[in-house]
């Protein structure tokens, strides 16, 4: 499956160091991809850049040819860990930098808390586009819950795909794919979770 393709899989795993509970990052992702999950991503706003690096170079070992491996904000530890991708906050490098750093084959994506910032990442190339948060969740303190609406308005407005992120879990994960999206963002549903395998299945099982 080509690099691209996979931005369509139903569940975006997420390992954030500080919101998994300091678990051990390189042992989630391979419960991550073994359980089926196809897009992982390594956050850490925690430990120095010598740890997340470290991590990097681990878990790229671990999605090689199974998995996208997309990293957080960092574009110079996406680029040295060989990671497929590079994920940006609305106040981190512009597109159109990470771009020229990590090349034409990498695969960038933006976060977004309204329509106006959703269709500028697109007009700026973003491969993909967050949405959220959907609900309130505690790893994002300073954003208000943006809701279904904003999904289902950015649903008919973009072209490049739309991952949509926040507070999603086993109660909820149904709602995202009502309201025609096809890929859900996960962090404590899975990470936090004491039986990953599990976790993936579950929610697989529910929006699909």
């Amino acid at each position: 499956m080509k690099k691209r393709q996979r931005l369509n899989s139903p569940l975006y795993a997420i390992i954030d160091r500080q919101a998994c509970g300091l678990k051990d990052p390189e042992k989630i992702a391979k419960e991550c991809v073994s359980a089926g999950v196809r897009i992982l991503q390594l956050r850490d706003k925690t430990e120095g850049i010598g740890a997340f690096y470290k991590n990097a170079l681990l878990i790229k070992r671990i999605t090689a040819n199974r998995a996208l491996f997309i990293i957080n904000d960092r574009a110079d530890i996406a680029k040295l860990s060989g990671a497929d991708g590079l994920h940006l906050g609305q106040s981190d490098l512009p597109i159109k930098s990470a771009r020229a750093l990590l090349g034409p084959r990498a695969i960038i994506g933006k976060s977004c808390h309204s329509l106006k910032q959703a269709l500028n990442a697109e007009k700026e190339g973003a491969d993909y586009v967050s949405i959220g948060p959907i609900f309130k969740t505690p790893t994002k303190p300073g954003y208000r819950a943006v809701g279904l609406g904003l999904l289902r308005e950015a649903r008919t407005r973009l072209k490049v795909p739309i991952v949509a992120i926040g507070g999603i879990n086993k109660d909820n994960i149904a709602l995202i794919k009502k309201a025609n999206v096809k890929t859900a963002a996960v962090v404590r549903a899975v990470c936090k979770s004491k039986n990953v395998t599990k976790a993936v299945g579950d929610l697989e099982r529910l929006f699909q």
